[in-house]
């Protein structure tokens, strides 16, 4: 019981449904089922594609080892066929003696995509990569190949491949493709995009020695996957710096951009980038400072001293301040340096009784610990 169309694609398998009833008394030995021209009525012996009595010779050649039953019992009434490693000179007419079906090739190329599983993928462990080609049929088995840039062996099975490599963040982005080749030159791809879970070091970008009234244009910035969430904090604030009336942030995919347009001493200190990437923390930081240095000496005496600065001589940038109250004399020296680590300054005072010097240190203004 069956007459109809059926479609079916290049390199699968398919499945011809039969059915019959009989008497009682009739008990069916064989099947025996045809493809013919459908100018004919009724197939004849030279049409033969299945015969169930195995000492029957007239087989079509080109259906040999291709066609069985689905049910080997055919006292059970089920006369359905399977046709293995279909080809376009499949399609056509089938008939079980009196029943017709027709058979349709669909393309000279397999539509159904291989599937191609992918395990969550971390950077440092390793991964199992798996192709499985489409319609598990029982005929000729189908090559199955990787394309990927590693240079990795795949194991395959019957219809099935695994590829198995260590994640790093090279991976990430990079295509797989898995090709199936079924007999006759058909084939069929898959090509998935591979996406690796990692996260390497923060990393600021920009100068941390800004002049007075000039713009602090500080980026963090972490290579990641999924991009982490990014914050800018000053050290002794737990407060995260975010957009006000003197701060600008522009927090982009993996990176986040902190602007301070007019920056004054106030705003030296310890910048710290924070990176929140899944359930891991890292942190980096940027100290800055202002390319102006302010440096004070005091020194008191009879007579009353006098005070300088020999070293000053190496600067081109300066201004000395020197205010006189009773015996003690307070100069105040203010520089222009770019690197403060390598600034040094010192200080002399003396008089008809001799000289004292001192090497001042100096120390990088910070939010819990003032400068000079």
């Amino acid at each position: 019981k069956h007459e109809g169309e059926i479609s079916a694609e290049a390199g699968l398998c398919v499945v011809i449904p039969c059915s019959f009833t009989t008497s009682y008394y009739f008990t069916p030995q064989h099947i025996v089922w045809y493809k013919c021209e459908p100018s004919k009525q009724k197939c004849g012996d030279s049409d033969i594609i299945f015969h169930t009595n195995k000492n029957n010779n007239k087989t079509q050649s080109g259906f040999k080892g291709r066609v069985s039953l689905l049910e080997p019992d055919v006292s059970r009434g089920n006369c359905s066929i399977i046709i293995n490693d279909l080809t376009e000179s499949d399609s056509g007419l089938y008939q079980l003696r009196w029943k017709r079906s027709k058979l349709l090739y669909q393309s000279n190329k397999c539509l159904i995509k291989p599937t191609v599983m992918i395990p969550p993928l971390t950077e440092g462990q390793q991964s199992t990569l798996s192709c499985t080609a489409p319609g598990l049929c029982s005929g000729s088995d189908p090559e199955i190949s990787w394309t990927w840039r590693g240079n990795l062996t795949a194991v395959s099975q019957r219809h099935s491949s695994t590829l198995t490599f260590n994640s790093s963040a090279e991976h990430h982005g990079t295509n797989v493709s898995c090709k199936v080749s079924f007999t006759n030159n058909i084939t069929t791809e898959e090509t998935v995009t591979l996406n690796v879970t990692y996260m390497r070091k923060c990393v600021i970008t920009g100068d941390t020695t800004v002049e007075e009234g000039d713009a602090l244009n500080l980026t963090c910035s972490v290579e990641s996957f999924p991009p982490s969430h990014i914050t800018w904090t000053v050290l002794g604030s737990n407060t995260n710096l975010h957009i006000g009336p003197d701060t600008h942030l522009q927090n982009n995919t993996g990176s986040a951009t902190l602007v301070i347009p007019n920056v004054t001493a106030e705003h030296s200190g310890q910048y710290i980038c924070t990176a929140q990437h899944l359930n891991t923390t890292v942190a980096t930081y940027a100290d800055v400072q202002s390319e102006v240095l302010t440096c004070v000496c005091i020194s008191e005496g009879v007579p009353l001293p006098t005070i300088t600065w020999p070293l000053l001589k190496i600067h081109t940038e300066y201004s000395v301040i020197t205010t006189v109250s009773n015996h003690t004399v307070n100069s105040t020296v203010t520089l222009t340096v770019k690197d403060h680590s390598n600034t040094s300054v010192e200080c002399v005072s003396s008089n008809q009784n001799g000289e004292v010097k001192a090497n001042l240190i100096i120390q990088l203004k910070t939010s819990e610990q003032p400068g000079m």
